[in-house]
């Protein structure tokens, strides 16, 4: 026989990481987001954007939403696991659906390919990659203390 201390026995199991979401979790919000920016570059005629926002603003602020989602479900949702690499991702894949978002424009009646609407998307996904990559800093700091 081995002697327990009854305390151990009455203390609850914590586990050492949480478990780690569903890929649904993970993609599902990305890949509705996607059809979110689909939608929106199938409209024909573009309505004025709110505030007198510029369209270039509007691409980049889009694509750094989906920069961020992209980098929550390349990590896994967890953010202190964010590393370069994992940021580099998510913003090529983000430059690849501006890029083919661009493309689909081309059979949209009065929409067309439009290089500086891509040079906004890429710039957006940076800035929203960038965002959770530095999410995941804070986070491992705040982990260490």
């Amino acid at each position: 026989m081995v002697d327990v201390p009854v305390s151990s026995l009455t203390r609850p199991l914590v586990p050492l990481r949480p478990p780690s979401p569903s890929r649904l979790a993970l993609w599902g919000p990305v890949v509705l987001y996607m059809a979110v920016i689909f939608a929106l570059s199938s409209v024909p005629d573009v309505p004025g954007l709110p505030g007198g926002m510029s369209d270039k603003t509007a691409h980049g602020l889009l694509y750094a939403g989906l920069g961020l989602l992209l980098v929550r479900a390349l990590a896994g949702g967890r953010p202190a696991t964010t590393g370069g690499g994992t940021v580099v991702l998510a913003i090529l894949i983000a430059v690849a659906y501006g890029l083919s978002d661009e493309a689909h424009q081309l059979f949209v009646p009065n929409r067309q390919f439009d290089l500086h609407d891509l040079a906004a998307d890429g710039v957006g996904a940076t800035v929203g990659a960038g965002l959770g990559w530095a999410w995941g800093i804070i986070r491992r700091h705040w982990a260490s203390l």
